[in-house]
């Protein structure tokens, strides 16, 4: 049984708020554009020589740019749980140390017991959609129409899962071939399978055009749309209008592709004049998956990527446009967690009773450029917690490479990410105080921790 009606999200995010002084009748919308594996260093505005975005670059400038800003795993499910329901994907069991993503063999997915933003905007009446990956549950009971969503279209796990062709799955970075039959990953339209294998080489242009055509049917409704892109996650597909147009090489095809995607969405909200009532979103589930050498991006200055918790791994490019939001470039503690509780600050909803959120409200942040909330982030590789940030200070008690045995720290490495972002200069022995302020935060995060 389901403890609630099928629902279903789409991200847009602006509306009156009236504590913050806005004017009008009508809700915030939510879009959240959300990318797979793109990396902190991936994109102009954050610092890359050769991909060009114009697009999102633009959207950074009219907008806010969040330099730090974090995923809650350096993965795809747990973090995809994490955005969705405003807590560490420990609480909810969508993490593993023995799996720590769900595969096409996996029989579990989001419990039916988590709320998700979609669920808790249908209580306003929202439309909710997401249009992407889904990677919370391939089965019936755990796909997005039970978990709050009206409408879903997309693949239900990653993009390099159903993998059918001989070649050897390490060394994808070498594959030269565009052929969407080396992969049996289905294309999902609420519950039915509508195309398998899926034409990967145009999934990213068939995202935006649903895109658009939902905020065209909900426009004059409020609305939450999930676009959730499966790149550039290998392995990596542009259409024939991107293929071979980027300095960047495939790799900066496949950004370019979502880049020139950000712009058509973000012209559709103005041309239809809602832009100023929608809160829009991009950031990515993790760092970039550096062991595909050119098929992977980067993490810029930031040490490492994917499956770590060294900065690279979970730190990710962040922009938030529309909806009145002050501009400007922000330099304080974010994360993927703090969108449902910010949200549903905006849409005035209260959360449920007896369940610990992780999310703060950045509403201030936002819209009057107030100092962040959030001053801590701890960083879980499965199931496990590997480092803890305090303010500028970062502490790691295990670190890892992508598949490597994790090197245990007694004591502890300790960082100042704010003079050090490239974790070098371990300061530990210099700051004993330091690393007990942090210690002291550590124990009563586990002790509320179930």
């Amino acid at each position: 049984m389901f403890k609630k009606p099928i629902t279903t999200i789409i991200i847009l995010l602006f509306s009156s708020f009236t504590m913050l002084g806005f004017q009008g009748n009508s809700k915030t919308n939510y879009i959240i554009i959300f990318v797979d594996d793109m990396g902190y260093g991936d994109i102009g505005v954050f610092g890359n020589p050769t991909i060009s975005t114009p697009n999102l670059d633009n959207m950074a400038f009219e907008g806010q740019k969040w330099t730090q800003f974090y995923s809650a795993a350096p993965v795809c499910t747990p973090s995809r749980a994490a955005l969705l329901t405003g807590r560490y994907p420990l609480r909810s069991g969508m993490t593993s140390s023995k799996n720590r993503v769900l595969f096409p063999n996996s029989s579990g997915g989001l419990p039916s017991s988590e709320f998700t933003i979609a669920e808790k905007l249908k209580e306003k009446n929202y439309k909710t959609a997401i249009v992407g990956k889904w990677h919370l549950g391939h089965r019936k009971i755990h796909l997005p129409n039970n978990h709050g969503f009206d409408y879903y279209y997309g693949i239900p796990y990653s993009n390099d899962m159903d993998k059918i062709n001989n070649n050897n799955y390490w060394s994808e970075y070498e594959r030269q071939e565009l052929n969407s039959m080396s992969y049996n990953v289905p294309l999902i339209e609420n519950f039915n399978v509508i195309e398998r294998p899926v034409d990967q080489t145009t999934i990213t242009k068939r995202y935006v055009e649903k895109t658009i055509d939902l905020i065209n049917d909900y426009k004059n409704d409020n609305f939450f749309i999930f676009l959730s892109h499966n790149l550039p996650h290998i392995p990596l597909y542009a259409s024939k209008n991107f293929l071979g147009n980027s300095k960047g090489g495939i790799y900066g095809d496949v950004v370019e592709e979502i880049d020139h995607g950000v712009g058509l969405i973000l012209t559709e909200l103005k041309k239809l004049k809602i832009d100023k009532k929608t809160l829009v979103v991009f950031t990515s589930d993790n760092g970039p998956w550096l062991v595909y050498k050119s098929h992977s991006g980067s993490a810029g200055h930031l040490r490492n990527g994917k499956g770590t918790t060294w900065e690279g791994g979970v730190r990710v490019p962040t922009i938030f446009w529309g909806n009145n939001i002050k501009p400007g470039v922000i330099r304080d503690l974010g994360s993927t967690l703090d969108l449902y509780t910010t949200f549903l600050s905006l849409s005035k909803i209260k959360s449920q009773n007896n369940m610990i959120i992780d999310g703060y409200d950045l509403t201030k942040t936002l819209f009057k450029k107030e100092k962040s909330p959030r001053k801590e982030m701890f960083y879980y590789n499965g199931g496990e917690l590997y480092a803890v940030r305090l303010n500028d200070f970062k502490l790691h008690f295990k670190t890892s490479d992508w598949f490597k045995q994790p090197k245990i720290h007694n004591p502890p490495l300790l960082y100042n990410l704010n003079i050090d972002p490239s974790e070098k200069l371990n300061i530990a022995n210099e700051n004993p105080e330091k690393i007990k302020e942090i210690l002291k935060l550590v124990e009563d995060h586990k002790s509320k921790m179930v």
